[in-house]
């Protein structure tokens, strides 16, 4: 690997690459039964890197700076982080995967199959991948272990069914980082004179499958060389005169095509997709008698447009149709009749209302995340720590809510420049009540109601629970409605229509959790409460104060979904915004 002229560090290290390693060592001493604080202390150290958004090569390069100063890293963590930095590894990490094989590890992404059930399944019938342990499960093996039987078997064949329905996909979060280094590293080649992502990855899709890169250069060789020997870069796959294959480090494939100036435009709607939309504009195409690739936009032999995507549409008589809605989801009709929305943007938000602090689970204080929100240019925040019901989050009953909101209005008192809520995420219990009473959430400012557990339960069930939860005169919005995450475990079944149909008669927000590995409410849903009026927020559930930078995947669903600032209530001033609160 190249190195970074800084001494010992690795050219092209990114924050990801360490939180992978804490993340997978944490699974790792997990399954081994280690210390609960030792795995808690990694845990929690990916989380804050992860939401950090200052390179830690550039902290490490700076003789003036220390990775003591990243809230939650001591000396111990501090000094794994240059041991990777500078080797690209970890001793003791490399000591585990010798000891616990990796498809052990992938047994955790199975919703309920825990650290020792894992464990279990290696050690007694030494289940070492997805695959033996779907065939252990299928043919009744699992039911037949201590502590297993047939709930927790079929749990289990559940869960693998949805991880293979995911395939082998990365959070746009996850891949944004990787994509952008080798985007910016092309475009400060000589040669190239534009270098754009297109496929899923422009669309701001929530997960990405791969990369497409197009280029345009005076020539092919420098921009694919350049690619075979970014330090992101783990293999060439294969490589043409203009096309090149290769898989990154992290796993994910690359396509980088390097097209003619005359073709760019064209070979950049092409490949952005998707293809139901590109089987409209085609066919638009064919109804002027006109044929469009990835080439250009022609008339018989003629090239007729294809420098520009505006070219492209303006051929089939179409506006320039943003790539987040190219989904064939009503945009072609709303491009003919000129009533494209004008889509929401990140510095539209004047509000965040779900965040947490050290009353809870987060990393931050109460004045730590309203001078990070005041930093972001917020006018207003709620602040949101966990009910009682998330006890391994540290939540909070009612007594003990009711000092945490002291201190808060203690401090907003001391506070100019931005208004904070005293809010709680509460929780809707199983048995279809809130986590909390009415007296105690009748003093919130804003109460933002949450399914965390019991997200198996019958749709019967989960709608009892939903519509206790809207019909309460003190919740403010229901949280990431479905509770999913992405790729790891599908939401709650509900009638979502008829939810949003009771939020919309009962005055309930409906929250877009901007978290990357939550997205919640999907586009199709966001786009679904607009239609019935109802107000959107857009919220971080920041747990520290980097992770208020979630917010632009938050903008990047809404713009999926189609959203204008208008939409959603916290672009509103806060004069404005505070008459949608219930109180």
């Amino acid at each position: 690997m190249t190195r970074d002229p800084c001494p010992h560090i690795i050219t092209g290290m990114q924050n990801s690459d360490v939180v992978r390693i804490f993340e997978e060592l944490g699974d790792l001493l997990e399954i081994q039964n280690a210390n609960p604080f030792r795995v808690r202390a990694y845990r929690n150290a990916a989380r804050t890197l992860g939401g950090l958004t200052e390179s830690l090569a550039d902290i490490l390069a700076d003789e003036k700076r220390s990775l003591e100063e990243i809230p939650g890293i001591g000396h111990d963590l501090a000094e794994k982080i240059r041991t990777i930095a500078t080797t690209g590894s970890l001793p003791q990490l490399e000591e585990l995967r010798a000891e616990v094989p990796r498809g052990v590890v992938d047994m955790l992404r199975i919703q309920g199959l825990g650290p020792k059930k894992a464990a279990a399944l290696f050690k007694e019938l030494g289940i070492t991948s997805l695959d033996l342990l779907k065939a252990a499960a299928e043919s009744g093996e699992v039911a037949k272990l201590k502590g297993f039987g047939e709930k927790t078997a079929k749990t289990i064949l559940e869960g693998l069914a949805h991880i293979e329905q995911a395939g082998v996909r990365m959070y746009f979060a996850e891949a944004q980082p990787l994509a952008e280094a080798i985007l910016d590293g092309l475009r400060k080649l000589p040669e190239v004179s534009q270098a754009e992502a297109a496929g899923s990855y422009r669309r701001r899709r929530e997960t990405v499958g791969d990369l497409d890169v197009l280029v345009t250069s005076s020539g092919a060789a420098a921009p694919m060389d350049f690619v075979a020997g970014h330090p992101l870069v783990e293999k060439v796959l294969s490589r043409g005169d203009t096309k090149q294959r290769v898989r990154l480090t992290a796993g994910i494939e690359m396509d980088v095509r390097v097209v003619p100036d005359e073709s760019y435009g064209a070979a950049l709607q092409y490949f952005t997709g998707s293809k139901d939309h590109n089987i409209v504009i085609r066919r638009r195409a064919q109804d002027r008698d006109l044929k469009i690739n990835e080439y250009g936009v022609f008339h018989g032999d003629k090239s007729v447009a294809g420098r520009t995507e505006a070219e492209i549409y303006e051929a089939v008589g179409l506006p320039w149709i943003p790539p987040e809605l190219r989904e064939d989801r009503g945009e072609i009709e709303r491009a003919e009749k000129g009533t494209l929305p004008k889509l929401i943007e990140l510095g539209d938000m004047r509000g965040d209302l779900h965040m947490h602090t050290t009353a809870t689970d987060g990393a931050a204080t109460i004045d730590e995340m309203i001078a990070g929100a005041k930093a972001r240019g917020l006018k207003y925040i709620a602040i949101t720590d966990h009910s009682k019901r998330v006890s391994m989050a540290n939540g909070l009953d009612g007594a003990r809510l009711r000092a945490h909101w002291k201190k808060i209005d203690k401090v907003r008192k001391s506070t100019t420049g931005i208004e904070v809520l005293c809010g709680v995420e509460c929780d809707i219990l199983e048995d279809a009540t809130l986590d909390l009473p009415d007296d105690v959430l009748a003093e919130a400012d804003w109460v933002i109601a949450v399914l965390h557990y019991g997200l198996k339960q019958p749709r019967e069930q989960i709608m009892k629970r939903l519509m206790a939860a809207i019909r309460n005169p003190h919740v403010s919005a229901l949280g990431h409605l479905t509770g999913r995450m992405i790729g790891k475990r599908p939401g709650a079944e509900m009638n979502r229509d008829e939810v949003l149909k009771a939020a919309a008669d009962h005055g309930v927000m409906i929250e877009i959790n901007a978290h990357p590995s939550r997205l919640d409410i999907d586009d199709v849903g966001a786009a679904a409460a607009r239609d019935l009026g109802i107000p959107i927020v857009i919220d971080t559930d920041a747990h520290s104060v980097n992770g208020l930078d979630v917010m632009q995947y938050g903008i990047w669903q809404a713009r999926r979904a189609g959203l204008e600032a208008k939409d959603v209530a916290n672009t509103r001033p806060w004069t404005q915004f505070k008459k949608l609160l219930k109180k």
